[in-house]
């Protein structure tokens, strides 16, 4: 293989090799004829492939978000997953999805948490192991994702993240370093800072990624992250999306005059080319993923969305038996969030909300209770007709003045422009649709974008705006952009036909990302909607509240001002469980919330953000047809003012100090003396367990665990490590090792846990090093339930 590269590499003059070095355009890496080197399109990957384009004629699994995943403390499902993905990268002709985010929850405030896997190194460089063996075994790449100390959103850009090295070493680092362990074939820098540095040219992507660990792969860029041209000496590879300006003739220029060396180029080019190699483009067919069915995917996705969710209380109203009268409420029962905000947003072929999966098994009667937002939604697809071919849908027009470039019919409300091939040619665009009204009430009908918008209700112009996004990041520029309406009054039948035309401000650098054609559907005011959903629990056998976070407080771009459920949640939930003791809450959040009824209801659920089967799999839950199998991969506070690491805001000089050091999570909270809502890996399930004998040999623990329930359950056996009168600043327990073990009723089987060495040892200016003398061992089911003990030397 290197022979290969080199001899290829020999081919290439400077021009050709720096063409290479960057994107070939957004979601492309460039490629080269001459030697055989087709164009490998990428796609963003942490929650489903999305492929090059958001787009609804093309649609993508939607998978659990990181959370949710890593609440399942399950390699095995991480690896199916890993196929699932894969399968879908080679439908959509991806080579490598950007994904997984490992970054770490340090602060419960980050907005990007969802996507994240935990709090705790270990439990996420497991994950990430599990993920990245299981996308590459297909012939796709991975790409952990943000090197490094990528934790919050606030002036991500920019921010200057503070940090000594024994931290970066223990916490940031090390699930980076598990996934090269695990043959990560790309890793993506960040865009923040570490130590005055920014990533894309920060010494650590020499050492200890390229140099101690022996990452041989390719250092691709967050999109626009490369600053400098003369930065290219460093450790970034690729810089995307392309071709990016600042390595381009610049370059050319900058190796000429032998500011940046050629030799620098070089091993960029090998690296991009021993990639290439391994996902099968160059000179070579990719290798054929796992085959997966529609079906065969959708249970995956249902199963795994089970298995993460946390049964955080039960007083044994759950499994639910055989209800007369089920009362749902919530507004997110009927539009829930199955993923969170930002670049991992994918567009599903279906979904399933908690209405449409309990409505399947229960007798469900529904109403919201509370009006979560006032935001609009996509015009739904049973509501609107297209004029020019009369079936469900729009129709998209791009235009230049008078003249139609294109048009095409749509089969959504939610039009992303970004990337698609006549978006750069045109210079308006306008989505045409024959609304329905199948209720009579007071409407909203509006547009959400940004640039001019104009809306017409039936050849009249009702509303022109130019409207511009609050925040500057692209990202929610491009998925929660501004919203305008009118309202209008109609009767169950009325149509109107509406028209939504968008002049991207191409002057003010603001390209056309998207356009929405949103409505409101008539409602009851919110005390008449709020005394309905009290009234329909009190005369329930059981009441299910669905709660849960909004667009605007988890997503990428920015991080959250505090924990509390937004609107009228807290209180409905409040009420709901005065008339009606048998009411269970379930959660529908991708990072913790405050929960301040959580002792006055029947059963608490934690669903995170579970994909496009969350109905589905909610069903299976509550009914017994499936366990809950989650344990929390993050803590829960009790109140946002218990937490003992929250700042995500960096200061007036930029920078973002981590005084913490070590102390994040659970780790902290331990350290505080404060006992949180719900500790880390707290979770119950539908039956009971004994552990029992603990031995150890070597760095081997197993346990004996008996399921004394009366029916077949899961647990997650975990194990953490203590040093009482330790020399070295330490936690006062650390996550060492986990096994997930099966068992029917009456059953007992054998936890064997591998405890890893990197787990006893601390980082030290002359590198690792082990402390002398006996640790223990702590084995039990949560951070704070540890009945079983043993000291290891």
């Amino acid at each position: 293989m290197t022979d290969n590269i080199e001899a290829l590499l020999d081919k290439l003059d400077l021009e050709a090799k720096i063409r290479l070095i960057s994107g070939s355009n957004i979601f492309r890496f460039a490629g080269d004829e001459s030697i055989g080197l087709t164009e490998m399109p990428v796609s963003d990957g942490p929650s489903g492939v999305r492929g090059e384009t958001w787009d609804e004629r093309d649609p993508s699994v939607s998978l659990p978000s990181g959370s949710a995943l890593a609440a399942t403390w399950d390699r095995e499902l991480l690896a199916e997953i890993g196929g699932l993905i894969a399968a879908e990268a080679r439908r959509k002709n991806v080579y490598a999805v950007l994904g997984p985010t490992i970054n770490l929850h340090r602060s419960p405030l980050g907005g990007r948490h969802f996507e994240c896997f935990s709090e705790d190194p270990m439990l996420t460089g497991e994950m990430a192991a599990a993920y990245v063996t299981g996308v590459q075994d297909h012939g796709v790449s991975a790409c952990p994702k943000h090197y490094v100390a990528n934790d919050s959103e606030t002036e991500r850009f920019t921010a200057d993240v503070i940090v000594d090295d024994r931290t970066l070493r223990e916490l940031y680092l090390y699930p980076f370093e598990r996934s090269v362990e695990a043959g990560a074939w790309m890793i993506m820098d960040g865009y923040n800072s570490v130590n005055g540095a920014t990533m894309t040219e920060n010494p650590l992507l020499d050492e200890p990624l390229k140099g101690e660990w022996g990452f041989d792969g390719v250092v691709v860029s967050d999109w626009t992250a490369v600053r400098s041209t003369e930065g290219a000496a460093n450790g970034t590879d690729l810089a995307m999306p392309g071709p990016w300006e600042l390595w381009a003739a610049p370059l050319v220029q900058a190796v000429r005059e032998g500011k940046v060396p050629e030799a620098a180029i070089d091993e960029k080019v090998r690296r991009i080319l021993r990639f290439a190699q391994r996902v099968g483009a160059l000179n070579a067919t990719p290798q054929q993923p796992p085959a997966f069915t529609d079906e065969t995917a959708r249970r995956l996705v249902r199963d795994a969305a089970a298995k993460a969710m946390v049964l955080a209380t039960n007083d044994g109203v759950l499994p639910l038996g055989r209800p007369t009268r089920v009362a749902l409420l919530g507004a997110a029962a009927a539009q829930p969030r199955f993923g969170g905000g930002g670049s991992s947003t994918v567009v599903p072929s279906h979904t399933s909300s908690p209405l449409q999966g309990l409505r399947d098994v229960l007798p469900v009667e529904y109403t919201p209770g509370v009006h979560l937002n006032e935001n609009l939604i996509a015009v739904p697809l049973d509501l609107v007709t297209d004029p020019e071919t009369g079936t469900a849908g729009v129709n998209l027009r791009f235009l230049d003045g008078e003249t139609v470039l294109h048009s095409e019919h749509r089969t959504a409300g939610n039009l992303m422009l970004f990337g698609t091939p006549f978006a750069l040619q045109a210079k308006s665009f306008q989505i045409r649709g024959r609304l329905r009204a199948d209720e009579a009430g007071d409407w909203r009908i509006g547009f959400a974008g940004v640039g001019t918008l104009r809306l017409e209700l039936d050849g009249q112009t009702v509303l022109s705006e130019t409207v511009f996004p609050e925040g500057g990041d692209p990202v929610e520029m491009l998925l929660n952009p501004p919203q305008r309406f009118v309202t209008r009054t109609l009767a169950e039948g009325d149509e109107v036909d509406v028209l939504i035309e968008l002049v991207p401000a191409l002057d003010k650098g603001l390209p056309a990302m998207g356009i929405t054609f949103c409505i409101g559907r008539p409602r009851r005011s919110a005390d008449e909607e709020f005394a309905a959903a009290v009234d329909l629990a009190r005369s329930c056998e059981v009441a299910v509240v669905v709660v849960g976070t909004t667009e605007a407080i988890e997503s990428e771009g920015y991080d959250r001002k505090d924990l509390s459920l937004p609107g009228r949640q807290n209180e409905l939930v409040a009420a709901v469980a005065a008339v009606n003791p048998r009411t269970i809450v379930v959660v529908n959040s991708g990072a913790p919330v405050e929960m301040p009824w959580r002792d006055d209801v029947a059963a608490v659920l934690l669903s995170w953000f579970p994909g496009q089967e969350f109905g589905d799999a909610l069903a299976d839950v509550l009914t017994g047809a499936t366990e809950p199998g989650g344990r929390l991969p993050t803590t829960w506070p009790e109140v946002m003012a218990d937490v003992p690491v929250l700042n995500t805001q960096p200061a007036a000089d930029n920078t973002l100090p981590y005084p913490e050091g070590i102390h994040i999570g659970y780790r902290a909270w331990l350290k505080s003396g404060v006992a949180p809502a719900y500790p880390f890996g707290h979770g119950l399930g539908y039956t009971s367990w004994e552990l029992t004998d603990l031995t150890v040999s070597g760095r081997t623990a197993t346990v004996t665990a008996r399921n004394i329930g009366e029916r077949a359950g899961r647990q997650v056996v975990q194990a953490y490590l203590s040093r009482a009168d330790s020399a070295v600043d330490r936690p006062v327990r650390w996550l060492s090792g986990f096994a997930a073990v099966e068992a029917g009723a009456g059953e007992t089987v054998t936890a064997t846990i591998e405890l890893p060495d990197r787990s006893f040892q601390h980082w030290t200016e002359q590198g690792w090093a082990v402390e002398p003398g006996a640790f223990t061992l702590h084995v039990g089911t949560s951070v704070s339930a540890l009945p079983l003990t043993a000291e290891i030397s």
